[in-house]
């Protein structure tokens, strides 16, 4: 029995919920649990004229088993296997025909290695979904995700029980893709191909880190599996290999991928554009690949796939099933029309009279759901028996049970953020660049779950844990993660960690230009509510002489245009400490921090209190909230600002300077505040930013200007880049003149 403070405890996580986005609006889910309760490819005829047969003959045994795969006796009675299968088809096909909108294909395709996974492999606990030891399941090709709505119906998940028949609908909690901050039971939020085998890796990695630093030879409290289905389009995307090579070379031997093999994109067949050697690729990146012939109908060459790849503990496994896309229609099976449309009516009854399935739409035979409702007592059962095993190790282990709780429940130590360095004006100037190595290592010795990397540049980037070795394949405890020149796989991997653990906080850097690379898996982060922390220098022209490749005009834009990012641009110490204070409190918002390559002063007046406002008042020399003209910078600008304050302050002027570090910050404030910092009768602005001035009409006003850049920028030394950009003391004293 686990212990009265351990069942406490756990009842308490079970309880706690965050609402999505802080709002009430879609009902509050809880955010954590944990404690609580290989060969080319036959032709496209050839294949269709195999998958014709199958889909006449259901009973029909693999034509071909594949040599590595060993027999193994089914745990299941294989009618009942059958139904289930069938089950799982067949409330795809009437969602997605109720809805007259998904794709029926994936889930008829996918549903027997689906079933298994879920039926007879996976540990987890229907009714706690954030139970913290459980296996993970990341369906990548997003778009079948009716699949996975079938599978958590099945087993027992309160979300989707009710909205099973509203697929696709205004707040249902079966969206068109699978969105984990809507659906309890789903991981990460996948949909844009290739992102959630990233995900996956992600997760596997998680795992092995905390496995190989919390468990003990006589306590193994962290031990679960990631599984995945990926298809051809998740294949063909770049993120894929980037993030696979990672898993490779890393060793995560407890993630085990299966590749849906139908050779069906949108287009066609997929010998129009994608004809390379999946498996001897994957082999090249350091998997274990199995090939498992029929995926329509042998069960038992699925089940001896993943046993044995749970065998292999040295590398991620890819387990390659050839199915036909639409196994069962008669008319659209091995098709690109079953990929993305619903059958039609005429074809759904055709489909029914060929798999011989009399049921209703939405009818779960009553065996199957007789089958399927073991899930309940024996996921309680291993949740339990985990939070024993915890109990033990807790009172044997208590630094480190204390450590890992903190990561399960995301709860900080207490006084976490006193470690964070602070800064005087006498203070010699650094870039902050620099002065962000000073946080993330400050950071690390007080944040147990703070880890993270660069893309090859941890030398410029300045993002190496000094107290700390490498992740890598035999030191899996260490903490600082080497991603190499992989942006796009870097910042998915990233998601897949922070959406492990609540308490896991990984944060990711390159060149701030580099986030064009990996702006895909950053829109996730924002959308999946996913705390990554994006560590991005070199943020300007004072870069330098690496020219305009490598000089951001329009990010910073892009980036404030996008919900649920926090955009940081620190203009010193204090106000990068402040940045990464809101960023590791911030679980559910990614931040981004474009920080400095050139040296800047510490300013008179900034705080870490103040960047917890987003704009906030620096220096004022006015009275009765009318300054003459307010003075706005961000970053290495708001030394200019400040600059350019005191030249006007000489002619007679009142002027206040306004750092406006985030924007999305300041808006989350009061009308009171916001008045206090730009009083609506002050029409006299100037802001100063070098970037585009894009936006900046929202915080200056009609009559304001703007200083800053929109065009490309230019390869030379830095101060004659800001004097041929007109981004000076003087350019900004000239537009506050202008007012008077």
């Amino acid at each position: 029995m686990a212990s009265t403070s351990s069942l406490a405890l756990s009842q308490a996580l079970l309880a706690r919920a965050i609402s999505h986005h802080g709002s009430d609006q879609r009902g509050s889910l809880p955010a954590f649990s944990g404690l609580k309760s290989t060969g080319s490819r036959a032709s496209a005829s050839s294949r269709r004229r195999i998958a014709q047969s199958m889909t006449k003959n259901r009973s029909l045994r693999p034509l071909v088993r594949a040599a590595a795969v060993e027999t193994v006796e089914p745990t299941t009675d294989s009618s009942i296997v059958d139904k289930s299968v069938n089950s799982i088809r067949f409330l795809a096909i009437d969602a997605v025909e109720k809805a007259k909108s998904g794709h029926p294909g994936l889930p008829m395709g996918c549903a027997p290695m689906a079933h298994i996974l879920y039926d007879e492999v996976m540990r987890y606990n229907p009714k706690n979904p954030y139970w913290f030891n459980r296996d993970r399941f990341v369906l990548s090709a997003g778009h079948g995700c009716m699949l996975l709505y079938a599978l958590l119906h099945l087993a027992g998940y309160d979300s989707v029980q009710e909205d099973l028949k509203q697929f696709r609908q205004w707040g249902s909690k079966t969206p068109g893709h699978p969105e984990n901050f809507e659906t309890p039971g789903i991981e990460v939020t996948t949909g844009p191909l290739g992102q959630g085998i990233a995900n996956a890796v992600g997760l596997a990695l998680a795992e092995k880190h905390l496995a190989a630093r919390f468990n003990k030879p006589d306590a193994e409290v962290v031990d679960h599996y990631t599984y995945a289905i990926l298809g051809d389009g998740c294949q063909m995307e770049g993120i894929s290999n980037e993030a696979c090579s990672l898993a490779g070379h890393w060793g995560l031997g407890k993630l085990i991928a299966f590749y849906d093999d139908n050779h069906i994109s949108i287009d066609g067949d997929t010998e129009i554009a994608f004809t390379e050697n999946v498996d001897q690729r994957f082999e090249a990146l350091g998997w274990h690949v199995i090939w498992v012939k029929n995926g329509n109908t042998g069960y038992d060459e699925i089940r001896a796939a993943i046993k044995e790849a749970k065998t292999v503990t040295d590398k991620p496994t890819l387990i390659k099933v050839t199915t036909t896309i639409g196994y069962g229609s008669p008319n659209k099976a091995n098709s690109y029309s079953v990929h993305g449309a619903a059958l039609g009516e005429k074809e759904v009854e055709a489909t029914r009279n060929n798999l011989g399935w009399p049921y209703e739409p939405f009818q779960v035979p009553d065996d199957v759901k007789s089958h399927w409702s073991r899930h309940t007592p024996e996921g309680a059962t291993l949740e339990s028996d985990w939070s024993a095993k915890f109990a033990a190790y807790e009172k044997k282990y208590p630094e480190e049970a204390s450590e890992l709780k903190s990561i399960i429940t995301g709860e900080l130590p207490a006084g976490w953020e006193k470690a964070l360095p602070t800064y005087t004006p006498e203070s010699p100037g650094d870039a902050t660049r620099n002065l962000s190595q000073q946080c993330l290592n400050a950071l690390a010795k007080v944040v147990p779950g703070f880890l993270g990397g660069s893309a090859d540049l941890a030398s410029s980037n300045m993002t190496l844990l000094k107290a700390f070795g490498d992740f890598q394949k035999a030191t899996p405890e260490e903490r600082n993660l080497r991603f190499g020149v992989r942006e796009h796989g870097m910042g998915a991997i990233c998601n897949g960690i922070a959406l492990h653990s609540p308490g896991l906080i990984p944060y990711c850097a390159t060149f701030f230009v580099f986030t064009d690379y990996m702006r895909g898996a950053m829109r996730i982060s924002a959308l999946s509510e996913a705390g990554v922390i994006y560590v991005m220098t070199h943020d300007s022209i004072g870069l330098g002489e690496d020219g305009p490749t490598h000089q951001p005009i329009e990010h910073i834009a892009s980036f404030r245009a996008m919900p649920n990012t926090l955009m940081f641009r620190p203009a010193d110490g204090n106000e990068t400490a402040g940045a990464y204070k809101i960023a590791v409190t911030k679980r559910k918002t990614p931040s981004i921090l474009a920080l400095s390559r050139q040296k800047l002063p510490h300013l008179p007046g900034t705080s870490i209190e103040g960047v917890e406002k987003g704009g906030y008042t620096i220096s004022d020399d006015s009275s009765g909230n009318k300054p003459d003209v307010i003075l706005i910078g961000t970053g290495s600008e708001l030394e200019i600002a400040a600059q350019a304050a005191e030249v006007l302050r000489k002619d007679g002027k009142t002027v206040r300077v306004v750092s406006f570090v985030c924007w999305e910050l300041f808006d989350e404030q009061s009308d009171e505040y916001k008045e206090s910092v730009l009083p609506s009768d002050v029409s006299a602005r100037v802001s100063i930013e070098a970037a585009s001035t894009f936006g900046w009409g929202k915080i200056v006003g009609g009559k304001g200007k703007s200083i800053g850049i929109n065009s490309f920028g230019a390869s030379a030394p830095a101060p004659l880049l800001y004097k041929e950009f007109g981004i000076t003391v003087e350019a900004v004293v000239d537009a506050a003149k202008s007012f008077f």
